[in-house]
């Protein structure tokens, strides 16, 4: 018998009691298999987004959902991803590979290989070494500021993303990056900007690797340089009651590391996991305020509720309910510091499947859905962690 509020099947009778469902993707590079492999199992859920926002991998993967009906969203990331990790010796290699690197030391140096030849040819439909490189480059241009050229990635999208889907389907897409000029955060958002493939690709334009991507004569770069987790932006603008699932590629929890290498995997960690955990729990207390700001207001006579400073105070109180469902890749430990990119197939399969099998453990979960009994109207869960809180 399953244990209390855990489901055989983490497959949907019903349509969870929210108004809106978003999905939440993190910036991680080859580690971004893991969210498609998430997306598989809430597409077998049934538990399509209404809202999905993404930084970096996490847009281009968000557009590949959001620009295909949705039979064919899984097979699209599906396509995509066999795609950037197909390498014709390496996948000689693969199975070679799964036979004979059984300990952690032999995959480790496996995937240090792996790495390195991303490092020096790419992955295919995604980014190419600049040749001459950029040191040859005239100034100002984009080879002299940049390794790779992504002007294949631009092709990969209009190939695999329908972008009139994408702007007409009712589906909300918004994506994170940086304006170089200014060092402002900026969100392109299917509410407000008609999307392009330059929206994408400027949301994982990371530096010195990528080239700043120009869209309407300014130029942006990777929105992970300032956060890389669309969770603030996503709750800070729904004003419905919302089911949210937040994917992320690094944990901010780790070990204290124990030599060089380990101090450049938790340097990764902490500064890509953008303290998730910190901006749930900070807005736990926000949306607390938002709660007691709208019973005060109710509490005014009539003749109070007009003018420009209560209009104000009554759109920053908000009584919604949201659930933020956590769901995080805890890296292996032949996995090092290269592990954002190293596209071989064997990891990217790994990923996959760990983002399938945790989405499946934590959909089987009964107290994800419950809407929010408690003052602030917000509940967080690590269903793989450590329960809920």
């Amino acid at each position: 018998m399953p244990a209390k509020g855990l489901r055989k099947s983490h497959r949907m009778v019903k349509r969870p009691p929210f108004d809106s469902v978003a999905l939440l993707l993190q910036g991680g590079g080859a580690l971004g298999s893991y969210q498609a492999g998430v997306y598989e199992a809430l597409a077998e859920a049934d538990l399509h987004p209404d809202w999905i926002a993404g930084i970096s991998i996490g847009a281009i993967n968000s557009a590949l959902i959001a620009g295909n009906p949705p039979k064919e969203r899984v097979a699209r990331l599906r396509q995509f991803w066999e795609e950037i990790t197909t390498r014709p010796y390496w996948d000689f290699l693969t199975p070679v590979a799964q036979k004979t690197a059984q300990g952690d030391a032999a995959r480790g140096a496996f995937n240090q290989f792996s790495a390195f030849h991303a490092l020096t040819g790419g992955a295919p439909g995604f980014f190419t070494p600049r040749y001459p490189p950029p040191w040859m480059m005239p100034a100002g241009t984009p080879g002299a500021t940049s390794y790779y050229d992504t002007a294949e990635l631009r092709s990969t999208l209009e190939r695999l993303v329908d972008f009139d889907r994408l702007n007409n389907d009712g589906m909300r897409l918004s994506v994170g990056a940086v304006n170089v000029r200014s060092g402002n955060f900026s969100y392109f958002d299917t509410a407000t900007h008609v999307i392009r493939p330059e929206h994408i690709m400027a949301s994982g334009a990371l530096p010195p690797g990528f080239p700043a991507v120009e869209i309407d004569g300014e130029f942006y770069w990777d929105g992970g340089l300032i956060s890389n987790t669309p969770l603030q932006w996503v709750v800070q603008n729904s004003r419905q009651d919302t089911l949210a699932f937040q994917v992320d590629l690094w944990s901010a929890r780790g070990q204290f590391p124990a030599d060089l290498t380990q101090v450049s995997v938790r340097q990764k960690e902490v500064q890509f996991s953008s303290r998730t955990r910190a901006s749930t729990d900070q807005f736990k207390k926000i949306q607390r305020l938002r709660v007691t700001l709208a019973d005060f207001l109710a509490t005014l006579p009539d003749e109070y509720k007009k003018g420009s400073d209560y209009e104000m105070l009554k759109d920053a109180s908000d009584r919604h309910l949201y659930n933020v469902v956590h769901l995080i890749y805890r890296s292996k430990n032949y996995e090092g510091d290269s592990k954002d990119y190293e596209f071989s197939r064997i990891s990217m399969e790994e990923h996959w499947r760990a983002g399938y099998h945790d989405a499946v453990r934590t959909l089987r979960h009964d107290e994800i859905y419950q809407r929010p009994t408690n003052i602030e109207g917000v509940m967080t869960f690590d269903c793989a962690m450590s329960g809920y809180e």
